[in-house]
């Protein structure tokens, strides 16, 4: 038989590569949005994908993405921080439609925090008995590029509130990668891949590089925790969301995201790309 993949998620930064990676495989997928033209759009250059309505909280949506459907991809939203009442009623369906595998985008560190939405997700997933493999990337590359965006652009300044510490970062378009490729081999049934980039990185050393490739001076002013939740809310984003950025970035404090994994390397069978690369290749987006 061959796979029809659901891919919850896939216009973000993880989805988009997992659904070019499974379209050079001539896999099926069915993307679920929950803005099915704007996903339309993104897809159109692709074949064997179709756009289906989905929404984590409106269950009514569940049954026509998952129609023939036998393996399931999904990120968690960033604004779903409550994974009981966001999470759930999704993850039983799936159980019901007895699939083959569902793979999670989770966080490296994650069983030793419990109070991630991450790690209550891993945990319903395991005590539903689904086929699963969790993908525990450190910190996303692309953090930069999106959430930090604004500040590196209009001031230069990387706001983020990781003291000293030192991070993995890896780059979304690997982990993508790495999806698919552990959806389409068995052996990675039942895993929990910890994926790192080659090296971890200080923010001031990020900074360095950063005003070496874009040729403009970035600096990191390490904000406090509360600082920075403080100007975040401030801008309007949701609280929720705001304090799970500050848990993780305080486990970043306590040294949580400088494990070096060979991981990715493994499954990729190549090295993941460095800071260096992402920068260049995403360059147009810092300035």
């Amino acid at each position: 038989m061959t796979d029809k993949i659901l891919v919850i998620g896939g216009t973000g930064n993880i989805g988009y590569p997992l659904i070019k990676y499974l379209n050079q495989k001539n896999i099926s997928v069915i993307a679920g949005s929950h803005n099915p033209n704007k996903a339309a759009d993104k897809f159109q250059n692709l074949n064997h994908v179709t756009v289906k309505d989905f929404d984590f909280l409106d269950s009514s949506t569940f049954e026509s993405a998952f129609n023939g459907v036998n393996k399931v991809f999904f990120v968690r939203p960033p604004q779903l921080a409550n994974p009981q009442k966001d999470m759930l009623p999704f993850l039983k369906y799936a159980q019901q439609q007895k699939i083959d595998q569902i793979v999670f985008i989770s966080l490296l560190g994650v069983e030793k925090n419990p109070m991630t939405p991450h790690h209550q997700i891993e945990q319903m997933i395991l005590d539903l008995n689904l086929p699963y493999t969790f993908i525990r990337p450190s910190f996303f590359m692309q953090n930069l590029d999106t959430t930090h965006q604004l500040d590196i652009q209009k001031n230069h300044d990387l706001f983020i509130p990781a003291g000293n510490s030192r991070t993995s970062f890896i780059d979304t378009r690997d982990i993508g990668e790495i999806a698919g490729i552990a959806l389409l081999n068995d052996k990675y049934l039942y895993q929990k891949l910890n994926i790192t980039g080659p090296m971890a990185l200080s923010y001031q050393e990020i900074a360095q590089i950063m005003t070496q490739v874009l040729g403009t001076t970035i600096t990191y002013s390490k904000p406090s925790l509360w600082k920075f939740r403080k100007i975040m809310l401030q801008r309007g984003m949701k609280k929720d969301f705001v304090n799970v950025m500050v848990m993780l970035y305080l486990i970043t404090q306590l040294g949580n995201a400088k494990e070096v994994t060979d991981t990715a390397e493994k499954v990729l069978g190549h090295k993941p790309r460095t800071i260096q690369n992402y920068i260049q290749d995403y360059e147009n987006y810092f300035k």
